[in-house]
C-alpha cells in the first residue's frame, strides 16, 4: 500500500472555492490577486487565507452553501481515485481549502476518498464570521502528511504527494515522489514530475506500478 496525497484547488479541482464565495460578495478579483500571491509564495499562507476569509465576512449560509455546490472535479480525477482504491491505496485529500466544498464535488462524481484535511469557515447566525479554522491553517503539509503515514505505517519513502501551489511545497519536499500538476514557477523545483492532465497522472502513475495499466 501506498499513501497518495492530492492538494485539492487547482489540482484535484479546477474550481478555486475562495473565488467562488468571493464571487457571492463581489470580491472575486481581490481574492484571485491574494490567491495568486500565495501561491507564487509572495505571501505566507495562513496570511492569505484569513485576509481571504475576513472578505466573506457576513456572507449567508445558503450563498456559502450555493457557491461550494459550483465546486467541480477536474475531469478524470473521479476515475484516478478509484483506481487508486482499486489498487489498494489509501488516498488523502490535504487541502488549505474547505471541508465543505471538497465533500460535495466527491459527492456529485460518486466518489471517496480515505482522508480529508481541510479547513472550516465558521457560521454564527447564519452568516460567515469572516474567521477560519481548521488544521492546515498555520500547520503545514508536511506536517499532516507524516501524521497520517506514521498513523497507516507508511514510510515516507512509499508516498505520493500531488500540488501546484507554494502551500504544496512542504508535502512534495518530503513525499517518496512528488509530482507538480500545472505546478507554479516556484513549485517546479520540488517536483519529480510534472504533468497537466487527470490522464498524463494516470500515465505517470502506471510507469511508476502505483496503479494498473489500461487497455489500449
Amino acid at each position: 500500500m501506498r499513501l497518495v496525497a492530492f492538494d485539492f484547488d487547482g489540482t484535484l479541482s479546477d474550481s478555486e472555492m475562495t473565488i467562488l464565495l468571493g464571487e457571492r460578495m463581489d470580491v472575486a478579483d481581490r481574492m484571485a490577486d491574494i490567491t495568486e500571491r500565495a501561491m507564487n509564495d509572495e505571501l505566507s499562507y495562513a496570511e492569505s487565507l484569513r485576509e481571504r476569509a475576513s472578505l466573506l465576512e457576513g456572507l449567508a449560509e445558503e450563498d456559502a452553501e450555493a457557491a461550494f455546490d459550483g465546486v467541480r472535479l477536474r475531469p478524470g480525477a473521479a476515475d484516478l481515485i478509484e483506481r487508486l482504491h482499486d489498487a489498494g491505496h489509501h488516498v488523502a485529500i490535504l487541502t488549505g481549502g474547505f471541508e465543505r466544498g471538497v465533500e460535495q464535488a466527491l459527492e456529485r462524481e460518486g466518489v471517496s476518498v480515505d482522508t480529508i484535511v481541510a479547513n472550516r469557515l465558521p457560521m454564527e447566525g447564519g452568516r460567515l464570521t469572516g474567521g477560519v479554522e481548521g488544521p492546515l491553517v498555520t500547520g503545514t503539509k508536511d506536517e499532516a502528511l507524516e501524521s497520517l503515514a506514521e498513523d497507516l505505517d507508511v514510510p515516507l519513502s512509499r508516498t505520493i504527494a500531488v500540488g501546484d501551489g507554494a502551500n504544496d511545497l512542504p508535502m512534495l519536499e518530503v513525499a517518496g515522489l512528488s509530482v507538480g500538476y500545472l505546478p507554479k514557477d516556484a513549485v517546479r523545483p520540488a517536483c519529480d514530475a510534472v504533468v497537466a492532465s487527470m490522464y498524463r497522472l494516470g500515465k505517470l502513475f502506471e510507469g511508476h506500478g502505483i496503479v494498473r495499466r489500461t487497455e489500449q
